[in-house]
């Protein structure tokens, strides 16, 4: 399936969800859910609780950042529009944009580099703009923007990947509507996209216009995150290939530690924050909609639902195996990537590029290691108590918000940097580089990245997505295997390239028949989850690591234990929220 078939799908399956005609905000229409999400958040709002309807008024007001004033450009006398009609700002207006601080080695500082810099000059410049680049904690999203906030220094534009983190922030007062009339004026290459994409639904939450919308292709069958594992250890032990059924890997974990090959195969790292425990393997299909509506969000770990219960079942029965590093719950992921690297365990997840650095490294201190990906289960194990399902992501990618606490000059400059970025030519040097430097073209005229390339232009983590996030979420540059090929591992012992082309496809299958799930997502803030959602990440924590630890004879008596007080402590006034508004008719539905 090529790029242009995958677009289709997604638009018909978007026009099917909002066929749906009860979504508040979506146009009379549905749409699909967290489940391509982004990096992961749950939200919600009582049942006709606006994002509008908050202390801060410039927050609700539809005014904010849509009327043209003297300063900011808008369509010329002749009607013209984009970046045609933009002329530069009188007074300098200072645009500030978020950039992830992953905390990555070896890659520039987040906000002050090649590209930063390049970006000043190309764009900033030229309409008298000066771009601040934000460091946000990526691991601690929601703390970051809430200082900024307490401080009255937000960005101008606030971007995530999860619907619930923008509608709080809406609800908090963070984010001023906008008049898309206007927007698409200023903007209207990247406002046509979304209309091509079916996207405008998503932009509205009770009413009024808060959010625009990145594209993410491929959504439901990404390709980017995989888990590398050792084939050498494999081979070693009479392994043809990593075995599918739990049973099958059970009898292999047992003999890699037999054969003191290594002491604990799958590691493990400290359980914490969003987005973690996601048990989309150990849910029942055909799903129950309201189950999934209620529980399904991964942003907020479901304990107390049954695919939770089962999902930590079997990582008990890891650790009690001797599978799991007996300290993973001090064990942070860098370290964990280190014991991967050193030869210590089996197996590491992570995104693929041109220049992956564990697995440079890893064949660097064990030169006779060999490296494959483990492809997406693809049967279901009714012994194993799994499924083939997995988590999609969003039919869209970055949603974007406006910050209340900026001028129009200001949104209007952010309105310019996001139809700036969406032209080809800028977003193709942003994704891909300087040639000669960062790539070379190849013969069949798509780039050709230069591994391990550190010099002046070397780019952010994961080829600098996080500076072009906000127009797509992937580099497109030919068909999908060209874009995996270009995308793949470079100048290691084993090219990985068919492997990932062929677990994509796998996904693809799984995908067409309906095993690749979106979260739910609800068209009204769900105030619970703003007032709960940190501590209860905390607390599930603790309780993740209790129950991961415990005699698997005391296991369910102690899973309902906590589960009861996961419950009480603010969970069952969220799932309260989810099934209010789903039953009301102000969520997405199953497609």
């Amino acid at each position: 399936m090529d790029k242009k078939v995958l677009k289709r799908t997604m638009a018909l399956a978007l026009t099917g969800v909002m066929a749906m005609g009860t979504l508040t905000g979506c146009g009379g229409g549905s749409d699909d859910s967290a489940g391509a999400s982004t990096d992961n958040s749950g939200t919600t709002s009582t049942e006709n609780s606006s994002a509008a309807s908050t202390d801060n008024s410039s927050a609700a007001s539809t005014d904010n950042a849509t009327a043209s004033t003297d300063n900011a450009p808008a369509a010329d006398a002749s009607g013209a529009t984009g970046i045609e009609s933009w002329e530069a700002f009188a007074e300098n207006v200072t645009l500030k944009i978020p950039v992830y601080d992953r905390g990555a080695e070896g890659v520039p500082n987040v906000s002050d580099n090649y590209w930063t810099k390049w970006v000043q000059e190309n764009f900033g410049d030229k309409y008298n703009i000066t771009v601040e680049y934000v460091p946000i904690t990526r691991t601690d999203v929601l703390t970051s923007y809430s200082l900024l906030a307490a401080a009255e220094d937000l960005p101008t534009i606030l971007m995530e990947y999860d619907y619930p983190k923008q509608a709080q922030w809406a609800a908090d007062g963070y984010l001023t509507t906008y008049d898309i009339d206007e927007f698409a004026k200023v903007a209207p290459t990247y406002y046509q996209r979304m209309v091509d994409l079916d996207q405008l639904g998503f932009t509205e939450m009770n009413g009024d216009r808060y959010f625009a919308l990145a594209e993410r292709p491929y959504y439901d069958t990404g390709y980017t995150f995989v888990t590398f594992y050792r084939k050498d250890w494999l081979d070693q032990i009479g392994y043809d290939s990593y075995p599918e059924t739990w049973a099958e890997q059970k009898e292999m974990f047992q003999k890699l530690i037999d054969e003191g090959i290594c002491e604990h195969p799958l590691g493990g790292h400290m359980v914490t924050g969003a987005g973690v425990d996601q048990n989309y393997a150990f849910r029942k299909f055909p799903l129950n909609e309201e189950n999934w509506a209620c529980y399904g969000d991964y942003a907020i770990p479901a304990l107390g639902d049954d695919a939770n219960r089962e999902y930590i079942r079997r990582e008990n029965e890891k650790y009690q195996l001797g599978f799991l590093n007996p300290e993973y719950y001090v064990t942070d992921l860098e370290t964990e990537k280190a014991s991967f690297v050193s030869g210590q365990i089996f197996q590491f997840a992570g995104y693929i590029s041109a220049d992956v650095d564990f697995l440079t490294a890893l064949y660097e201190q064990n030169p006779d290691a060999h490296v494959a990906v483990q492809f997406q289960a693809e049967i279901d194990d009714p012994d194993g108590g799994t499924v083939s399902a997995y988590r999609a992501d969003n039919p869209f990618g970055m949603m974007i918000g406006f910050s209340s606490q900026a001028t129009e000059d200001e949104i209007k400059a952010a309105w310019m940097y996001m139809e700036w970025m969406t032209q080809e030519e800028n977003l193709f040097t942003m994704q891909w580089g300087i040639e000669g430097e960062n790539y070379t073209m190849g013969d069949d005229g798509l780039p050709v990245p230069v591994a391990d390339y550190d010099g002046e232009c070397k780019q952010g983590f994961n080829n600098s997505k996080d500076y072009w996030c906000v127009t797509i979420e992937a580099r497109n540059a030919g068909t999908i295997e060209e874009i995996i090929a270009a995308s793949s591992p470079k100048n290691l012992p084993d090219d990985l390239t068919q492997q990932l082309i062929d677990n994509y496809y796998r996904k693809v299958k799984l995908a067409e028949n309906g095993r690749a799930v979106s979260d739910c997502n609800f068209a009204v803030v769900l105030d619970s989850v703003g007032e709960y959602q940190a501590s209860l990440l905390e607390l599930y924590t603790e309780y993740r690591d209790q129950l991961t630890m415990c005699d698997p004879e005391e296991f369910d008596a102690l899973y309902d234990e906590l589960a009861q007080k996961y419950a009480e402590a603010g969970f069952q006034e969220i799932v309260d929220e989810r099934k209010e508004a789903y039953e009301a008719g102000q969520s997405t539905k199953l497609q």
